[in-house]
């Protein structure tokens, strides 16, 4: 009878797991239980994985800021050498197969400056019986790599002296300087100055925002109506004045810090509107009391339990945020309220677009403004991907 209640039970309890398991073979796939066990952070990462822009922009973004960090190593040439003989030179033309039709290693022919006999104005043609071939880290001139190294080595440069030729991807501008030299270089600055603003644009809008949603009162009275009377001023001349207030005498670093804290002071206003609402709806979750009951003090209710709540509707923000800020800097430098030179930013190489003489003349000028679009459609196609992935569980 023993046996027999013991086989019965077993059963029982075999028939129970196979209908488990079918249950689960029927509503549950191997990738819906990876999905249902996975981290928050995983699920954003696939869900970021899933907008082919936004990663294809993020590869555009971190070979950007890869230039703009090792700008003297990706440059072939000091950004402010000039190349006398090719002022305002075409970009170089590289090629792979010879007159003879030969396949070669990428090279560019000689490049002669004439003068066209009816116009009198320079043009460039090529000495197809002069071959340079193009090099990879090749030696061209000395530099030091953030101040702290000095090297001479190069990622890519003609194997030839410079005085005989020089290889312009990006053509050269009036001064004969090399264009795509000074576009990396001038990376530095405009892609940093959006960082550097953004840094202290959270800081600000974190901070304000914060102490006016989390204790209100006469503090959030006082904090919303700063903010509704910066918001009030035109946003455009609001910069420019103030701008134009910067001592036309200061140093490039002081300049870079000025436009940096003004296009700060205009743009922390949008976020603090963001964290205050957020910490008004969070202040009064179950989480937060249990934070105060258990004795937490209010910097780290802030910091450890109401910020992650909504961390990456920031990031997502901030992210969107930078190419207005890389605008703004380009605007200011383009009409001389900005950088100056010899300070190099994009904005200060579209100078040389404001003559309409060189921009007929030579319209490779305009690339700096390429670079601008580029990286502004790279930042926001890249925050509207996170902006989807800080929300894994919305179809």
């Amino acid at each position: 009878m023993q046996s027999v209640e013991k086989t019965w039970y077993e059963q029982v309890e075999e028939l129970d797991s196979t209908l488990e398991d079918e249950l689960e073979e029927e509503f549950f796939s191997e990738d819906e239980e990876k999905i249902y066990v996975a981290s928050y952070l995983k699920l954003m990462w696939w869900r970021f994985l899933k907008h082919r822009m936004a990663v294809i922009s993020a590869v555009i973004v971190i070979l950007l800021y890869f230039v703009a960090a090792f700008a003297e190593f990706v440059a072939p040439y000091d950004p402010e050498n000039s190349f006398v003989q090719y002022k305002l030179a075409p970009p170089s033309t590289i090629r792979i197969i010879d007159n003879e039709g030969n396949l070669r290693w990428p090279f560019v022919y000689k490049m002669v400056r004439e003068r066209d006999p009816e116009t009198l104005r320079s043009i460039y043609v090529e000495d197809r019986t002069v071959m340079y071939p193009i090099r990879f880290f090749v030696q061209g001139p000395e530099y030091e790599l953030w101040g702290l190294w000095k090297s001479d080595l190069h990622l890519f440069g003609l194997d030839a002296p410079r005085e005989e030729q020089g290889l312009f991807l990006l053509g050269a501008d009036r001064l004969g300087r090399d264009l795509f030299s000074r576009l990396c270089y001038g990376a530095r600055i405009s892609l940093t100055i959006g960082l550097l603003s953004v840094v202290v644009s959270l800081v600000l809008g974190i901070l304000l925002g914060g102490i006016s949603g989390y204790y209100g009162g006469t503090i959030d009275n006082l904090i919303q109506r700063l903010i509704e009377f910066i918001r009030s001023i035109p946003e455009i001349p609001l910069i420019m004045a103030l701008a134009a207030a910067l001592p036309a005498d200061w140093s490039i670093v002081r300049l870079y810090f000025g436009v940096t804290i003004l296009l700060s002071f205009v743009g922390w206003t949008g976020l603090a509107r963001v964290v205050r609402g957020r910490f008004l709806s969070l202040r009064e979750e179950d989480f937060v009391m249990a934070a105060r009951l258990a004795g937490s003090s209010e910097m780290r209710i802030i910091l450890r339990h109401m910020m992650p709540s909504f961390l990456s509707h920031i990031i997502a923000s901030l992210t969107l945020s930078i190419p207005g800020i890389i605008l703004a800097e380009t605007g200011l430098s383009f009409i001389g309220l900005g950088l100056r030179a010899p300070a190099i930013s994009w904005g200060v190489l579209l100078q040389e677009a404001q003559n309409l003489r060189s921009v007929a003349l030579a319209p490779w000028v305009l690339t700096p403004g390429l670079a601008v679009v580029l990286a502004v459609l790279a930042f926001n196609f890249l925050g509207d991907g996170i902006r989807d992935a800080a929300d894994p569980y919305a179809k």
